[in-house]
């Protein structure tokens, strides 16, 4: 059994609620016929009747909840609860109904907020930021947790390095530059994710273009000090660097670029040092490697928000639902 269907597997054995805010984008409403079917989880999808006409046909959604914010019962009482919630931003009860009634993911934070709901996934036809905004909004960040990122989850075929072809890539998604602190908290957070959703002992490389000092340069210090606060604020996890990816992940080259170090050859778990060194690390990966590329998962939000991405398939919308599920059950 390969990862995606574990999780599904796992994501049956107590199924959880997620909202499709994307009613108007056909791979979603496939991707719902397929949840559905396999009964990953229950569902509820935003649009109105006139969208999921369109969009619908040849499909079986019956199962899944339909709400259309313009004729729902309880869209007032969101209305002035998205007022409450925003109030020290000035926000008005005609600016609120606007989001709830033209803004479908404002719509299903609200359902989250309000416990109608466990998760959200969104992004198929809308942008990052459309996405994420509404539910750090609304939801807000789980307590304890510095920032809110993004990984995304490798699986890559006939793969010997990592947890048997299996990696978290973080921050790949998210998070533009971030600091030594916020590094830190990034790879925290993606050792916890790892852990949770790969069910193996996450071991944490800090990415760099050098290796134990091999070059010399304030991008690599940024590494080298994101490292150390890692290593002293999260020493529950195995976490080290500075490394190049192949003295990362293979054992032959971590034996010549780094022998005192027991993680170096073995990570499965990779920190880029910003959003332009892990966002294009893991499509290279997903398309020269054939790789599996689920994401990107947010993790630090205080309930399971995911943001896909807008070339994402069918399959890639159910594998992120699943995923979305198993965070859900251990919120």
């Amino acid at each position: 059994m390969n990862f995606i269907e574990k999780i599904k597997e796992r994501a049956k054995q107590r199924k959880m609620t997620i909202v499709l805010p994307e009613s108007m984008d056909v791979r979603v409403m496939e991707a719902a016929d397929k949840i559905l079917k396999e009964d990953i989880a229950n569902l509820i999808i935003i649009g109105s009747p006139e969208e999921l006409e369109e969009t619908t046909k040849g499909l079986d959604i019956s199962k899944a909840v339909i709400i259309d914010p313009k004729t729902c019962s309880f869209t007032e009482e969101f209305i002035e609860k998205l007022v409450e919630l925003r109030k020290n931003k000035g926000l008005t009860y005609e600016e609120a109904k606007k989001l709830l009634l033209e803004d479908y993911m404002y719509f299903a934070c609200m359902l989250v907020k309000t416990g109608k709901a466990d998760g959200v996934v969104s992004g198929a036809c809308h942008s990052t930021a459309n996405t994420l905004r509404p539910s750090l909004q609304i939801i807000k960040t789980k307590p304890g947790v510095m920032l809110v990122s993004a990984f995304f989850l490798m699986v890559v075929p006939d793969c010997e390095y990592g947890a048997n072809g299996t990696f978290i890539f973080a921050d790949a998604g998210l998070e533009q530059n971030p600091d030594p602190e916020k590094l830190a908290a990034i790879a925290a957070s993606s050792a916890e994710s790892f852990e949770l959703l790969v069910e193996e002992k996450p071991i944490v490389a800090m990415i760099s273009h050098s290796t134990k000092g091999s070059a010399k340069h304030p991008d690599v210090d940024k590494v080298v000090a994101a490292t150390k606060i890692a290593q002293e604020k999260y020493p529950m996890y195995s976490i080290d660097g500075e490394f190049q990816v192949d003295a990362a992940i293979v054992p032959e080259v971590a034996k010549r670029k780094a022998p005192d170090s027991e993680i170096a050859g073995h990570a499965n778990v990779l920190v880029f040092p910003d959003l332009d060194a892990g966002n294009n690390g893991y499509k290279l990966v997903q398309r020269l490697a054939k790789a599996e590329a689920y994401g990107p998962i947010t993790q630090g939000i205080a309930a399971p928000v995911n943001d896909l991405s807008r070339g994402c398939s069918v399959d890639d919308i159910v594998g992120v639902v699943a995923i979305t599920a198993v965070q859900a059950q251990n919120q």
